[in-house]
Order: structure tokens, then C-alpha cells, then sequence
């Protein structure tokens, strides 16, 4: 079930009013049934595959905490494989398959198994990786076994955040089941303006700038210049709304019933580095592989250059996890590549900021840090979004192709307004942008609903109408897929 659906729009304030409606002692079950309903609305069947990983990470929670010495570790590795085996059969295996059949070709070895014909079920990568970070942190002894097999199904499905994240910790979500949520009028409109506030970045920002990015990715090659390089623009600012709108409606939802789920992204275009950058964005994915694969590899506590090969790993992992291809694999590597030479270049460059004098001008230079850490995302997304590696080489080659005259920049911008989006509709885009960039600016660090909640009434009424405005008649309603239900 999508959110920005006819059918989320009935199904959200059903199961809230209901909630608040039957006794504390039942609404885990309510939820639960509910979380069901929501994921069976894309591939009921897949249900199953949901079920048999909850069966075994709550089994292995059990066993984990019962077993001593050697035991625990590997009825751990049995968790972990199991889990990760279903992932890898749905999401990977054709990939590995296909890979190794062309490998066996190429030395002529005799290898005939087939692909298989499976669609990934949605948000797997999401819940698996919560499954994970459960039987992790109690072989780890932070946190008890559940003993209430509905609650920690529960945990694994519930539905604000089952498909997309944020990825939650066991021990900041399951006990808030069990706590009792009493209707809340504060609570419960801070979470529709975050839902509103969610809804604004999906349908009238995301869905719009898709139209462009779509039409110029599917056959790039008939482009050059500034389609390439908005489609480029346009897909970074596309992604982080589509993602982190589906994150404020997750979190909105859950807090209308009186949960607290994690920020899963802090202002990541504002991010003077690298490595700020990446403590910004999809937070919730990036601290588990910092506290489960980063860490244990040994994080900065090694010699410098097994910590880059640490950050190396981690990074690259990130990017397999995002999907089965060599794009995702170099996205990720790429991306580590990244932090690696920040770190490489860092004297080098605060002395050349003394020499030129950029000190001088702080605010100047810390927007050209942000300006450059955004054009470097900007980049590697084009390997992420490109269909191949080829259309992602021709992008990059090309552009700047045919901006050399005043001749080739005129034809470049019509054929601008050619590649899905008329110049109204990248008028609404811009000012959408613009918007949403200014509340982020004056944000800092105050969340948007703590900011509006100081201010006059008039303020606050004048903000909201104005993002109902731009739903009612800018918003793009054709049931687009979160980007992120695919991994």
C-alpha cells in the first residue's frame, strides 16, 4: 500500500481511530493485523517470506540468550545466515548467477544453472537488516529476548516503517509497545504536519522532477547539455525527497499514535563534507553499518590504512546492499573512494584555503565546502540512477557537450523544455525546491514542527495553507512507487 494512495488515505485514519478506540491490552494484535493488511495490499503471498525470517530471528533470540560460550556465537552465525539467505535468494542470487555464468563462458566451464524467476518482495533489505540488528544486539547483551512472539513481530512489521525504514533498534522500539498511548491532541497534529510536511517533498517535488529525470534516463543518449545536467540535479533533489518524505510520513504516522521513531535524515545538503554528509543522510542505515560491520571491522582503531580499507568495505557493502548490479557496487565504492581522499587531502586543503585566503571570508567558503560535497553526491548518483554503466559514462561525457556558442546553449535549453517538463512545470519545480530549501535553511537545528510550534498563530496557519495549496494544485497523483521499495 502506498502512501500517496486513495487507499492509505482510508486505511491510516481507520486503523488510528480504531487504535485509540479499543483497549491497550489488544491494540498489539490490532496492529499487527493492520501491519499484515498494509503489506499484503502489493504481493500477499510474500507474507510468508516475512513470517518464516521472524520465525527465525525470534527462535534464535531465545536461543542465543540461553546458550553459553561458543554456542551463542553459533546459533548467531545460523541467524544471521538464514536471515541473509533469504535476502540473498530473492535479491541477489540472479545477479551472483548471472555474473558466474559469464565467468564460466568466458573459460569455457560447463555451468547451466538457471536464473530465477522471483520478484523481490517489497522493503526486504529494510526488515531483514532490523531482524539482523535484533539477534545482534542480544548475543551482544543490550538487549533481552522478546518473549511476546506478537510484539516481536510486531517490531519486525510494523507498517509506518516496514518498506522503507527507518531502521529501528530493538531497544528504542519494542518496549513502546507495550506502553499505553492515550489520545494526545498536541501529539497527534505534530504528526500530521510532519505527514504534510512528507506529502509536500513526495507529491509536488519528488513525483514532478521524475517526470524529467525518467524521460532523460531511459535513453540519455538523445540529450546533451543542460538536460543531462538537470536530470542530474533534478535526481538528487527526487531521491532525497522521495525518501526522506516517506521517512517524515513513517514518523508522522507513528507519532499520531504516540510512537517515536528515529530522524532518518538531518539536513544532508547543507553538509560542508563527506563525512557530514553521510551522518546526515539515511541515518538509520548508515549508523547500522557503522555499528555492525564498520566497528567490528576494527573502525579507526586500526593503522591508517586499514581504516581505509574499513571505510572502503563498509561503503561498498552499503552499496550492494542498495541493489543487485555493478552500479549500486561502484555507487557504494565510490562513495568510500570519497571519504578516503577528504581524509588524504585534509591539511592540504586548510593549508590552501590560508594561502588563497578563504578564511578570511568564512561563510564564503563554507558554502563553496557545501556547494562542492553536493555537486560530488550529485555525481555519483548518475551511476546509481543510470540504467547501465555505458549510459552512465555518457552522461558524464557529455554534459557539458554543445555549450561551447551562444548558438549550442540556445538549442541545449530547448531541448530542455523538450525532455518531460514544460518550462511552467520546471517553474513550479524550482519554487517547490526553493521552498522546501528555505524552511531546511532557517531549520538549523530545530526540527519544523518544535520552529513552528514558537511561532504566532498567524505564522504557523500561513505556512500549513500554503503546503495544502501546493498538494491540492501542484501535487503529481499517479500512485509513483518510494524509490526505496525497491531495496
Amino acid at each position: 500500500m502506498l502512501f500517496n494512495s486513495l487507499s492509505f488515505l482510508i486505511f491510516f485514519p481507520a486503523v488510528t481511530t480504531l487504535y485509540f478506540l479499543i483497549p491497550h491490552r489488544y491494540r498489539w494484535f490490532f496492529l499487527l493485523v493492520a501491519s499484515c493488511i498494509f503489506y499484503m495490499a502489493f504481493i500477499p503471498v510474500y507474507i510468508l517470506v516475512l513470517a518464516l525470517t521472524i520465525a527465525i530471528d525470534y527462535t534464535a533470540g531465545f536461543l542465543i540468550e540461553r546458550a553459553e560460550g561458543k554456542r551463542r556465537k553459533w546459533f548467531l552465525v545460523v541467524s544471521i545466515v538464514s536471515t541473509c539467505g533469504v535476502l540473498f535468494v530473492f535479491k541477489y542470487f540472479n545477479f551472483f548467477n548471472t555474473n558466474f555464468s559469464q565467468l564460466a563462458r568466458f573459460l569455457h566451464w560447463n555451468y547451466s544453472v538457471e536464473s530465477l524467476s522471483l520478484i523481490l518482495p517489497i522493503g526486504l533489505s529494510f526488515h531483514t537488516f532490523q531482524s539482523l540488528s535484533y539477534v545482534i544486539e542480544v548475543y551482544r547483551k543490550n538487549y533481552k529476548a522478546e518473549h511476546h512472539f506478537g510484539i516481536y513481530a510486531l517490531y519486525v512489521m510494523f507498517y509506518p516503517q516496514l518498506v522503507a525504514g527507518p531502521i529501528e533498534r530493538p531497544g528504542n522500539l519494542i518496549h513502546q509497545f507495550y506502553e499505553k498511548h492515550a489520545f494526545d491532541y498536541a501529539r497527534v497534529t505534530n504528526g500530521l504536519k510532519v505527514m504534510i510536511w512528507g506529502f509536500f517533498k513526495k507529491v509536488v517535488i519528488a513525483d514532478r522532477l521524475a517526470i524529467l529525470v525518467e524521460q532523460v534516463y531511459n535513453d540519455p543518449t538523445q540529450y546533451t547539455g543542460f538536460p543531462l545536467m538537470a536530470a542530474a540535479l533534478f535526481f538528487a533533489f527526487q531521491v532525497y525527497c522521495d525518501f526522506s518524505g516517506y521517512s517524515d510520513i513513517a514518523i508522522g504516522a507513528a507519532q499520531v499514535m504516540g510512537f517515536r521513531l528515529m530522524d532518518n535524515f538531518n539536513r544532508p545538503f547543507y553538509s560542508p563534507t563527506v563525512a557530514d554528509f553521510w551522518r546526515r543522510w539515511h541515518i538509520s542505515l548508515m549508523t547500522w553499518f557503522r555499528d555492525y560491520v564498520y566497528i567490528p571491522l576494527g573502525g579507526n582503531r586500526v593503522g591508517k590504512w586499514r581504516w581505509y580499507f574499513n571505510i572502503f568495505i563498509t561503503f561498498t557493502l552499503s552499496g550492494l546492499w542498495h541493489g543487485a548490479g555493478w552500479g549500486y557496487v561502484l555507487w557504494g565504492s565510490l562513495n568510500g573512494i570519497y571519504l578516503i581522499l577528504s581524509s588524504l587531502t585534509e591539511d592540504f586543503r586548510k593549508k590552501w584555503a590560508e594561502w588563497v585566503g578563504l578564511n578570511r571570508f568564512p561563510t564564503f567558503h563554507q558554502g563553496l565546502r557545501v556547494a562542492f560535497t553536493f555537486f560530488l553526491f550529485c555525481f555519483t548518483l548518475i551511476i546509481f540512477r543510470a540504467k547501465s554503466l555505458s549510459d552512465a559514462w555518457y552522461v558524464m561525457t557529455h554534459l557539458w557537450t554543445g555549450l561551447g556558442d551562444l548558438m549550442g546553449i540556445k538549442m541545449s535549453i530547448k531541448s530542455l523544455y523538450l525532455s518531460g517538463l514544460n518550462r511552467h512545470e520546471l517553474i513550479i519545480a524550482f519554487v517547490s525546491i526553493g521552498l522546501m530549501e528555505f524552511i531546511q535553511m532557517i531549520e538549523k537545528q530545530t526540527k519544523m514542527r518544535q520552529m513552528f510550534s514558537e511561532r504566532p498563530i498567524w505564522v504557523r496557519w500561513t505556512f500549513y495553507y500554503v503546503l495544502i495549496l501546493f498538494l491540492i494544485f501542484f501535487g503529481e497523483y499517479n500512485d509513483h512507487a518510494f524509490i526505496y521499495f525497491q531495496f
